[in-house]
C-alpha cells in the first residue's frame, strides 16, 4: 500500500459481531490495485465488536486503523472521527452490516475517479438498485425521500443508502450536528459542491439486527428536517477567489 492512500474507507461499528471480519475483508478484496486504508470507530459496543475490531487490526496492520468512542455518541460522530483521521483525497462511507458493496467502489473508482473527476464533484451518493427491506420499510422511506428532496432540493433521491463516496475537502466543509449523516447530499450541495448519483447494490445485513425503529426515526426525521430546512435557506460559507477552489469555476 502507498504511504499516502488515495481512498479513505470509514466504517462505523455499533453491535456489529460476526459482521466485522466479512465486511472489512470484502473491503480488502475489492479494492485491491487501489491504494486505500480503512477507519473504523466503535461507537461503544457491547457486545464482541470490540474484539473483532482488534484482530481485524491484527490481520491488516497496514491498512486497518480503529478508533472507539469512550461514550456512545452515534454514527455521525463515528464518521467525523474517522473523517479526523482520514488521509485520503476520497472518503468511501460503508455501514459495518454488510449491506452496503465495496465493489461498487472499485467499479465507480476506476469508471468516475481514476479518469479524473470534475472539480467540483463532491459527492456520488449511492442509491440501492433493490431493497432488502420489508415492504412497509420501502414505503416509508420511498414517502421519507420523496418529502426530504422536495424540501431540500438535494439532488438525492435514496439519502438512506450507506454507500457514499465524498470528496474530503467537501466532507471538512461541512457543520457537524447529530444526525447529519442523513442530509450529507444537501450539506454538500449547501457547501458549493456538486452531487452526483449512482446505483448501487443494497444486500441483506450479513449478522445481527437492525438499530433503527420506525418511531425513533420518524421522530428525528421530522425535527431533524425542518433544522436541515433552517440552515440551507441560510446558505454556505464564502469562497475566495485566492484559493483557486473548484467551486469557483461556474462551468
Amino acid at each position: 500500500m502507498a504511504a499516502t492512500p488515495a481512498l479513505s474507507v470509514i466504517i462505523p461499528f455499533f453491535n456489529e459481531a460476526g459482521n466485522v471480519h466479512p465486511v472489512i475483508d470484502e473491503v480488502h478484496e475489492q479494492l485491491a490495485g487501489i491504494a486505500f486504508e480503512v477507519i473504523c470507530v466503535n461507537d461503544q459496543s457491547s457486545d464482541a465488536t470490540g474484539t473483532e475490531l482488534a484482530e481485524a487490526k491484527e490481520r491488516h496492520p497496514d491498512t486497518v486503523f480503529v478508533f472507539s468512542h469512550i461514550q456512545r455518541r452515534g454514527k455521525s460522530a463515528a464518521l467525523f472521527t474517522g473523517l479526523k483521521a482520514a488521509r485520503g483525497e476520497w472518503v468511501q462511507l460503508l455501514d459495518g452490516d454488510g449491506q452496503n458493496d465495496p465493489g461498487d467502489t472499485a467499479r465507480l473508482w476506476k469508471a468516475i475517479i481514476e479518469p479524473g473527476a470534475p472539480g467540483r464533484l463532491g459527492i456520488i451518493a449511492g442509491k440501492r438498485n433493490s431493497r432488502n427491506d420489508s415492504g412497509f420499510k420501502w414505503i416509508q422511506s420511498r414517502v421519507a425521500n420523496g418529502v426530504r428532496r422536495f424540501v431540500l432540493q438535494d439532488d438525492a433521491t435514496d439519502t438512506g443508502c450507506g454507500w457514499k463516496l465524498v470528496r474530503t475537502a467537501a466532507f471538512r466543509d461541512l457543520p457537524y450536528f447529530a444526525s447529519m449523516h442523513r442530509f450529507l447530499p444537501a450539506l454538500i450541495k449547501r457547501a458549493g459542491w456538486d452531487v452526483r448519483e449512482e446505483l448501487v447494490n443494497d444486500r441483506r445485513r450479513l449478522a445481527g439486527e437492525s438499530k433503527y425503529g420506525f418511531l425513533g426515526r420518524l421522530g428525528a426525521g421530522i425535527f431533524d428536517l425542518i433544522g436541515m430546512f433552517w440552515l440551507v435557506r441560510r446558505g454556505g460559507s464564502g469562497i475566495a477567489a485566492e484559493w483557486n477552489d473548484p467551486r469557483a469555476d461556474k462551468n
